[in-house]
């Protein structure tokens, strides 16, 4: 049974303009030529030396005169600002909407004809990211709900799971859950990126975790004995995300907060040989 939630957390932005592809295509993780009506991408902002500092969607208006970015609302501003700076001479505008954001998942969902909709780029059981013009009054789940859907999953929910000019794309998983182009050339941070995968310079991971009541807060250390192996990051009841060296994924003797911690690795998930 399909479900559907607003995201009240989410809002959008429109870029326009001639160059509204290309302007984006050097600036972000993932091609931007492949955004179309019924197809989003899922991408990352960088900094110059390649750190997270901010993921979205990106779909396509379907009037065909913008590009619609589906991103956090507290980064909304940040990311408006930041992007701006590069504008130059490029034709290109970067402005709100009125949008509000939905997910929908389950089976039997059939997105609302004239709306921006398109399913979620980064697991086929994601399901759909959809913008309407105002929260859907008929709404069969809500923000929770959603957020213990994406849980489930092991997605990583932007500055809930991942650090401001720390986190590495690859430690968050961007490269296993198709937030990542190896193919489109350069972009901002494009170096440091290419480096890790090349160079298997990623030690630590973004994974669910499982424990028998409530998890402790982000940044609480994940323990295997004495050592630090990792630190929670988001968490709703008893399932959460945290970052953990690649050594540890497998211990049965993980604790935090004083309780002991189970790493649930998704089936989606490959640890990356040695190099």
């Amino acid at each position: 049974m399909a479900r559907i939630a607003h995201l009240p957390d989410r809002a959008v932005l429109a870029v326009s303009g001639a160059d509204r592809v290309s302007f984006l295509q050097g600036l972000v993780s993932n091609d931007m030529t492949t955004v179309a009506p019924g197809h989003a991408v899922w991408t990352a902002f960088l900094s110059a030396q390649g750190k997270w500092l901010a993921d979205f969607f990106v779909l396509a208006d379907p009037e065909g005169v913008r590009l619609l970015v589906d991103c956090d609302r507290a980064q909304a501003d940040m990311l408006r600002q930041r992007l701006s700076r590069y504008r130059l001479r490029a034709q290109v505008e970067i402005g709100e909407t009125g949008y509000a954001v939905h997910a929908a998942w389950g089976s039997g969902f059939t997105p609302p004809a004239g709306y921006p909709a398109a399913p979620d780029p980064r697991l086929p059981d994601a399901g759909w990211r959809v913008l309407l013009g105002h929260p859907a009054p008929d709404a069969s789940a809500d923000d929770v709900d959603y957020d213990r859907h994406r849980l489930a999953l092991g997605l990583p929910d932007g500055a809930r799971d991942c650090e401001s000019d720390r986190t590495l794309l690859l430690e968050a998983n961007f490269d296993q859950l198709n937030g990542i182009s190896w193919t489109k050339g350069c972009y901002m941070g494009q170096e440091l990126t290419a480096r890790t995968r090349y160079r298997g310079l990623v030690r630590r991971h973004l994974l669910p975790v499982m424990a028998g009541r409530e998890l402790p807060t982000p940044g609480t250390p994940v323990m295997s004995g004495d050592t630090a192996v990792g630190e929670m990051r988001s968490s709703r009841d008893s399932a959460g995300m945290a970052m953990i060296r690649n050594e540890h994924i497998h211990d049965t003797d993980l604790v935090a907060g004083g309780h002991a911690l189970h790493v649930r690795v998704p089936q989606w998930f490959t640890l990356p040989d040695k190099k």
